[in-house]
């Protein structure tokens, strides 16, 4: 029998059950879009990673409250474990291969606008924030040094504060005043907005007040949550890093053999391990939704096998005319290899269309990759031949006599 014939038959044995062809798709369909937006997810997530990163800047470096260790047993970040405005003083005062130190410190709280509120976070920091951090002031002006020594009552806010206090942008709230804890602030400034961060937390959503306003007005305590430290270049960043940690040690009093209670962390320390971590979760994720695929490989192979049996005198009748094991067999290979590439391509559409539903809807960041589309698309089609082989050939050796005696 000629091959365009075998084609033939086989897809017309499809379109003689619609149905039956669309349910034993479904699990292709399904995993193969499970796996394309899962993979566009985690790839979008790795390069809002990167990108956020790349835009503070490969000189800066943040110093954290670390784990004290007593007894062989590390405690949290309570305790001796801890940073404050002294540290961020001692470190202005005698950092030899320092560029620029930047505290912060921080906490959610109410702000209020008139009749409108929002809750936000407050973070009490230096007039070089913009300078460190790599923000843009986009109406008004940062606060300055001398504000801050003398615990003025002034901040700039993002531009998401001023869109949840009711206003389109930050220049509507310029000059106004707003009450942070009760207190009353008035606004000289607003950010330039860095865009939503997703599952990863939005830039614009803060309010700056001078540091030292939010240590005696505001929160109340010295304590910082970091440190931001700005090197003079790339290549000094060891040295730079040697001269905090030697600087701080003595602050902290550790005395020799004794690790430090802080951590100094470069930029391309948080890359390298945010990254590991949302390639470990993706390709979890991705092993999850592969399992779809198996299921629709077995789901495939199981109707297969009920066609074989209900189609036992078609195949007996085709061997009396003449077909060979090897049409019979080529026959049914055909019919699974293209229910799968079908549903892998309906598939295809179904997950690139999720990815954009989730960056439209949720503004969560996805890459769509040709090479996932690739892998999801050959990888459908192989299942379709590894789980149409065993129908394929049961159907090739049945007996003709014996089929065509079959009721």
């Amino acid at each position: 029998m000629l091959i365009g014939e075998t084609i033939r038959v086989a897809l017309g044995a499809l379109r003689a059950n619609k149905m039956r062809s669309l349910l034993t798709m479904l699990g292709i369909v399904i995993g193969v879009a499970a796996v394309i937006a899962v993979v566009a997810l985690g790839n979008g997530a790795q390069k809002q990673i990167n990108d956020r990163i790349t835009a503070l800047g490969t000189t800066l470096l943040t110093i954290n409250p670390g784990q004290a260790q007593q007894g062989g047993v590390r405690t949290g970040g309570g305790g001796g474990a801890r940073l404050t405005t002294d540290d961020a003083q001692a470190l202005i005062d005698r950092g030899t291969r320092i560029l620029a130190v930047q505290p912060e410190m921080a906490g959610n709280l109410q702000v209020v606008f008139g009749n409108k509120n929002t809750n936000t976070s407050i973070v009490g920091t230096s007039a070089n924030y913009p300078e460190v951090r790599k923000y843009e002031i986009e109406y008004g002006r940062m606060f300055t040094h001398s504000e801050d020594q003398t615990r003025q009552r002034v901040a700039v806010i993002g531009p998401t504060v001023a869109e949840n206090l009711g206003l389109g942008t930050g220049l509507g709230l310029v000059g106004e005043t707003i009450r942070i804890r009760g207190i009353q602030f008035t606004v000289v400034g607003s950010l330039k907005s860095k865009g939503s961060g997703g599952a990863f937390g939005n830039p614009d959503d803060q309010v700056l007040i001078p540091v030292q306003t939010a240590r005696f007005r505001v929160l109340g305590n010295n304590r910082v949550r970091s440190i931001g430290i700005l090197a003079p270049n790339e290549a000094e960043i060891p040295e730079t890093m040697a001269d905090v940690q030697q600087i701080l040690r003595r602050e902290h009093r550790l005395r020799l053999g004794r690790e430090d209670d802080f951590q100094i962390r470069s930029q391309s320390d948080f890359l390298n391990t945010l990254s590991e971590t949302t390639q470990t979760f993706g390709l979890l994720l991705a092993g999850i939704a592969a399992v779809s695929l198996l299921v629709g490989g077995i789901g495939i192979m199981n109707i297969m096998l009920v066609s074989v049996t209900e189609r036992t005198r078609e195949i007996g009748v085709r061997k009396a005319l003449g077909a060979t094991r090897l049409n019979i067999m080529f026959q049914f290979l055909i019919e699974a290899v293209v229910l799968c590439i079908i549903g892998g391509a309906i598939g295809i559409a179904c997950g690139t269309g999720g990815a954009t539903l989730f960056t439209r809807n949720f503004g969560w960041t996805t890459t769509i990759g040709l090479e996932s589309i690739l892998i999801a698309f050959g990888f459908s089609a192989f299942v379709g031949v590894v789980f149409g082989v065993y129908p394929a050939r049961r159907a090739a050796v049945m007996d003709p006599i014996t089929a065509l005696r079959y009721e």
